[in-house]
């Protein structure tokens, strides 16, 4: 067989069930139809002006390489949110990276060994595939279900798929894909197994203020222990996807030194959004409650329709912008691309992300779908109203 040249490496990262549909849907768009992209966590809500004016506002004459670990200013303004929960940091003990992304990448280079194992509960946030696969690192899923509200099963169930290749737990709550918020009981399990067997907790906060019950925002760096790397992002909390910052923050001196390393191997992480972020931490009283309401009302609009019509099952999340729906279909990725190739509605369809690349098992998420609500509560109404019709459409033209 004729060599091709491409890593086995590369090969094995799957395409993103994020954004493989796309051609599909542009497609779609050309033939005028609307589609109504609820398949990616790209909110429509306006980045606050205040951070906008702050990337504006930069006049130095020459933009310049920025220290490999982030501004100081922004280090420090990070450091002084994280009051908020209790938390004392130092600037020092805050990273800057190229966005979560970033993070999750660097921190999995400097935690884990080729052949290491991280434990992540199963749907999880499908880019951690390709991250994982990148540090040659082995994700060893933690199975939660639908019914359950995706809440972490049982401490003994979790502690039987620890091994002596085990290194890390990763969590991400409130989660993408699930919107599942962790209670104190499942936090101090995981808190416990790790001290039972010296394992990292890897804390994903993207989503940390994203609570619509009367859930206190949790980060892990209130946890008594140096084994704790939070990652975060500016991303959704400041309605700044495209700006790229994020954060590797721990308490952890030898993580942070070997975390340099890698920030010196691409320099820098963009220097002008990054003012933009001290501008967001410095304010962000002043948007992001308003923000969080607004996603409350959009979630309420998307089970307001499912409550309705009963078309798919779907535990009502308190957090995150996300739910994963079960749908009464074999294939929810031959759905997916039907609803973009072969159905629309008076004009207009639906993309959706279908949720079996949200696992690791095997067979697991086929008959799943994740959704976002990054519209607009009315948009959002009309998204689901349109998915269900063409749910009952394909019931009876293709799955007879």
């Amino acid at each position: 067989m004729k060599n091709s040249g491409i890593s086995k490496r590369a090969s094995d990262i799957g395409p993103s069930p994020i954004r493989k549909l796309l051609p599909y849907a542009e497609n779609a768009k050309e033939k005028g139809i609307k589609v109504y992209h609820i398949n990616i966590g790209q909110p429509d809500i306006p980045t606050p002006d205040i951070i906008l004016d702050a990337m504006r506002g930069f006049d130095n004459p020459v933009l310049p390489y920025g220290p490999s670990q982030g501004l100081l200013s922004l280090r420090v303004a990070v450091a002084q949110y994280f009051k908020r929960f209790g938390v004392s940091l130092k600037e020092d003990e805050v990273f800057v990276t190229s966005g979560g992304s970033e993070a999750i990448y660097f921190s999995f280079m400097v935690l884990l060994n080729p052949g290491d194992e991280v434990l992540i509960p199963e749907p999880y946030y499908t880019n951690y595939n390709g991250f994982a696969n990148m540090a040659g690192v082995e994700i060893v899923p933690i199975p939660t279900k639908a019914e359950q509200g995706f809440h972490l099963p049982d401490k003994d169930i979790i502690e039987g798929l620890v091994t002596p290749k085990t290194k890390a737990i990763l969590i991400c709550s409130p989660n993408n894909p699930t919107g599942v918020i962790y209670d104190e009981n499942e936090i101090n399990a995981v808190l416990k197994l790790s001290e039972e067997h010296n394992l990292y907790i890897l804390s994903d906060e993207v989503y940390r203020e994203f609570i619509f019950n009367d859930q206190k925002p949790f980060t892990a760096l209130s946890l008594d222990t140096d084994r704790v790397i939070v990652l975060d992002s500016i991303s959704k909390r400041f309605s700044a996807c495209g700006a790229r910052i994020g954060f590797i923050i721990t308490k952890n001196k030898a993580v942070l030194e070997n975390t340099l390393k890698y920030g010196q191997a691409r320099l820098c992480p963009p220097t002008i959004e990054q003012y933009g972020a001290k501008a967001g931490f410095e304010h962000i009283d002043e948007f992001l409650s308003q923000m969080i309401e607004e996603y409350k009302k959009r979630r309420n609009a998307v089970f307001s329709v499912l409550n309705e019509t009963k078309f798919a099952f779907a535990v009502k999340p308190n957090g995150a912008f996300y739910t994963v729906l079960k749908l009464p279909v074999k294939d929810a990725d031959q759905f997916a691309r039907w609803l973009l190739t072969s159905f629309n509605v008076r004009g207009e369809t639906v993309m959706i992300a279908p949720a079996a690349a949200f696992y690791r098992t095997k067979g697991a998420g086929e008959n799943e779908a994740r959704i976002a609500y990054v519209l607009e509560s009315e948009k959002m109404r009309q998204a689901m109203f349109v998915l269900n019709e063409g749910l009952q459409q394909y019931k009876r033209e293709v799955e007879q």
